[in-house]
């Protein structure tokens, strides 16, 4: 570590990636933190820019009561005194907590104490339902508890390692990284992609199965049923250590070579490759995320991946096992205290024992007796009015939950909306009541867990921000006022930790899986020191643990695991004549969630600047890139950039998650998702939605840039398209509409003001109009439009309002949006992480880069995060084959 930093963990994904951050004479620099266990130094790109979201600007930064600042006594009171008066008036039940896995640990435990224990409702839900609740419950059939059996490491370490319902190079890439170098020190080392979609992940795959959307139950019941043919099962394992076999075995019996392949809409070579690589791997990870969980049956799918590795032998043991990484980064956190509404606190559920238990150490009478309501029943009972007060913390769920138009206007008529955040205008703090400010990232203290059950310290390094408060204190304060003050007399968050660790061991003798027993005697200094360990954390494993059930023995009462028998089954939702196209969704490289932190970053806008929808050019070939597309479901509809791609399988489009109601005018993406959901899970079907998709016919499109923060201009132009890109010191916004203004000037007047500047104007004939507005010679506005999509150097656009152009020739050329003197522009951003564009890569490559080692030693591109590798070498091979083609002409 760096003299000065800060160690703390990174923000985003499940990874867990230790991040140190150094103090410099503005802000603070990013780098990995050599030492960490999941990363040992490496970040990715988003990773990196997290310094650059640092800033204030958006911030919710006083208690607020209908948008209006109040004092913190007075808020508090108003959230006490509302929930007691729902209660009073209509019981507990009607009372709701909604978290996220941004909280941290110490956070998530006193919500869901103050919930559960004292309140005496199980309605403590949380977003993680939306990623991962399907790994839970199938961890819990197999093995008796939501235990993940592996470690990175035991990704390194495979002969095989089998990635589905993941594009992990672009969610998780620093495992991706990892797995990359593995790869590449053991060539021999096999890597499976199995995904309908060819994504960035396929660059290292030896076998890309692009099986059917959905059907991902059957290709692992084949496989079970191949292993079974082939004599590849642990026979004394299954006999010895587990139950369920027989039956499971029987039930695939069916999933012949032939079957499997047509279900999954596979070619049986394909079948067959993927079977003799299993059975040829003595050691077998198989690393499955969203693609598997979200879906209406993803808990079988979860337990078919489970039964796989229990039959073959391949768990317990180095570079083996079933490993569901999570979407968030303390999202394993959350589990552990009970932040899912079907689970009480420590892993514990809702026995009479556990009940019991569980008031015994809490010291109370009124622990709840049965589970909660999970997401999206949870909001369903508040559009009923079933539950008349809710409290939302850390999250966006008006952007992130499946028929977010519905929970909209659900929660438009709750009488009690409270929420927490960093962020004053989101889509959820727009519909709330109460308001409260809460330590962001950089300003918080407490731990994590990532999604290899590594807890580590996430470190404040920022002053609290106005007056912006900790989460458990916020919470301890309302508990307090609700008449619990002798539970909720917290005064720093190491005290939180020490009754969460010494709860997972009271009463425990080795009964449930999560116990961190071990450090419940640590003191504040050695809480605040605390180095990254693996949970169990007890007196027989003091220094935690890597690897699970390496003693065979399981969680059940038994201590044997259960293989399931499943019958798998398609998605609920299927093509029709008036929605032929299943609808993806799922994450892009440089964002993250709702871009309530990486839409901060201009750096992490480069790449991909606008909400876009990915199609077969096959499905749609009257649509061009660029143009605007309408995406429409049963449920509602999008507006988005075309991105035709001969990759896509036919039938299917993808659209990103992450594009909220700040960045654009009409792009929430699970606005259009049915509310399906696993019914042993409750997680949402996120991956399968019928959809139609058509040209949107632009009468103009255009881009702005205006000196000024977003801040300054909050309310976006009155157009029927609109999405915002970040910029450093300019607001700039993407626009189209179907009607042409009579007067370009007059338009950008009433829009922009623009008649209080010195204004540039050019026409270009009937079809555009570009213009450039000017005060005391700085540019105060740049407008571009045309009929088609225009296209202006953006990096001159802007650096033009920090160095205005000198001279008359300058000012012409930034007037069509070009440099000076002809200079290329940089293109599509491939490299965030040192700002180099398409046509740069393009370039070097026709002048005799060839290798993405060349690349990187001219132009620094893939060398820092390597998560622009597989573009590199996309970019690379389709110049190399032009290349070569104009040789042979």
């Amino acid at each position: 570590m760096k003299k000065n930093a800060i160690s703390t963990t990174c923000a985003y994904c499940g990874v867990g990636c230790g991040v140190s951050m150094q103090p410099r004479e503005e802000g603070f620099t990013a780098s990995g933190e050599a030492m960490h266990p999941a990363n040992f130094g490496r970040l990715c790109v988003k990773g990196s820019a997290l310094g650059e979201t640092l800033d204030l600007e958006g911030r919710l930064l006083r208690p607020e009561i209908n948008r209006q600042p109040v004092s913190w006594s007075q808020a508090l009171d108003a959230v006490a005194n509302g929930l007691r008066d729902v209660i009073r008036e209509s019981g507990p039940q009607a009372v709701a907590f909604y978290g996220s896995g941004q909280l941290l640990t110490e956070d998530y435990y006193v919500a869901n104490k103050l919930m559960k224990g004292f309140i005496g409702a199980g309605n403590m839900d949380t977003n993680s339902r939306l990623c991962m609740a399907s790994a839970v419950v199938g961890y819990k059939r197999a093995f008796g508890a939501d235990a993940v059996p592996c470690s990175y490491q035991d990704l390194e370490l495979a002969d095989c390692v089998i990635l589905t319902g993941s594009n992990t190079a672009w969610a998780h890439p620093v495992v991706y990284q990892r797995l990359a170098q593995a790869k590449k020190e053991r060539p021999q080392m096999r890597i499976i992609v199995i995904d309908p979609r060819q994504t960035a992940t396929c660059d290292i795959a030896d076998l890309h199965l692009p099986l059917r959307p959905g059907s991902d139950a059957a290709l692992f019941c084949g496989a079970l049923n191949a292993m079974a043919q082939s004599g590849k099962l642990d026979r004394t394992f299954l006999h010895d250590h587990t139950q369920g076999a027989d039956e499971t075995l029987f039930s695939v019996q069916d999933w012949t070579v032939a079957k499997t392949a047509i279900f999954c809409g596979l070619t049986t070579a394909q079948l067959l490759a993927f079977y003799q690589t299993i059975a040829d791997s003595d050691r077998l990870v198989t690393l499955y995320s969203m693609g598997i969980n979200q879906s209406s049956s993803g808990v079988d799918k979860c337990n078919a991946i489970i039964n796989l590795h229990l039959a073959t032998g391949k768990i317990g043991r180095e570079g083996c096992g079933p490993f569901s990484i999570t979407g968030q980064p303390n999202a394993m956190g959350g589990r552990e205290v009970g932040g899912l509404a079907n689970q009480l606190a420590s892993h514990m559920g809702f026995t009479p024992q556990e009940i019991g238990r569980v008031g015994r150490f809490w010291k109370s009478d009124n622990v709840t007796t049965s589970a909660g309501l999970n997401a999206v029943d949870l909001f369903r009972a508040i559009e009923t009015g079933d539950i008349k007060a809710v409290w939302i913390m850390g999250t966006n769920p008006l952007v992130s939950l499946p028929d977010a138009d519905r929970v909209r206007a659900g929660l438009a008529r709750c009488p009690l909306v409270i929420v927490s955040d960093i962020m004053r205008e989101t889509d959820t703090t727009r519909a709330a009541h109460i308001c409260l400010p809460a330590l962001g990232w950089g300003e918080k203290n407490g731990t994590v867990t990532n999604s290899e059950r590594c807890i580590s310290r996430q470190r404040a390094f920022l002053p609290a921000p106005g007056e912006a408060k900790a989460d458990w204190w916020i919470l301890s304060q309302v508990a307090q006022r609700l008449g619990f003050a002798d539970a909720f007399d917290y005064q720093h968050p190491a005290e939180i930790f020490r009754e969460h660790a010494a709860l997972s061991g009271f009463e425990n003798h080795g009964s449930r899986a999560f116990d961190i027993s071990g450090l419940a005697q640590l003191s504040n200094q050695q809480w605040d020191e605390l180095l990254p360990v693996q949970w169990p954390v007890n007196a027989r494993t003091p220094q935690g643990t890597v690897r699970l059930f390496h003693d065979k023995r399981f969680f059940h009462s038994d201590g044997k695991a259960r293989l399931i028998a499943i019958t798998p089954r398609l998605p609920v939702n299927q093509p029709t004549a008036a929605a032929p196209l299943i609808m993806n969704t799922g994450r892009v490289r440089d964002q993250w969630h709702t871009m309530t932190r990486t839409g901060k970053s201009a750096r992490l806008m480069q790449h991909i600047s606008e909400p876009f929808c990915q199609f077969h050019p096959a499905d749609a070939p009257d649509i061009q890139p660029g143009d605007l597309v309408r995406v429409a479901s049963s449920h509602g509809w999008l507006l988005l950039r075309a991105q035709p791609d001969g990759l896509q399988p036919r039938g299917s489009v993808f659209v990103p998650m992450h594009w909220n109601s700040q960045f654009s005018q009409q792009a929430r993406v699970d606005a259009l998702i049915e509310a399906h959901t696993d019914p042993l899970s409750g997680q949402p079907e996120s991956k399968h939605m019928p959809v139609s998709l058509r040209r949107w016919k632009a009468a103009w499109q255009a881009e702005v840039f205006v000196r000024g923060s977003q801040e300054e201009h909050l309310t976006p132009p009155a157009t029927a398209y609109w999405s915002r890109i970040t910029q450093p010191g300019v607001t700039h916004y993407t626009l189209a509409d179907s009607s042409l203004p009579e007067n370009w000037a007059t338009w950008l007047s009433e829009h922009f003001g623009t008649h209080r500047w010195v204004c540039q104007s050019a026409r270009l004939g009937d079809d555009g109009f570009n213009l450039l507005a000017w005060s005391d010679g700085e540019l105060q506005l740049a407008f571009y439009a045309h009929r088609q999509r225009p296209v202006p150097d953006r990096s001159v656009v802007v650096a033009a309002f920090t160095q205005p152009p000198g001279t008359a020739q300058q000012r012409l050329a930034l007037l069509a949006g070009l440099a000076a003197g002809g200079k290329a522009p940089t293109g599509a951003m491939i490299c965030s992480c040192f700002a180099v564009g398409e046509i740069a890569i393009v370039d070097a490559v026709r002048q005799g880069c060839h290798s993405v080692q060349q690349l990187g030693a001219q132009l620094k591109c893939g060398t820092n995060c390597g998560s622009c590798i597989p573009e590199l070498k996309k970019i690379i091979a389709s110049q190399l084959i032009t290349l070569t083609a104009g040789e042979n002409q």
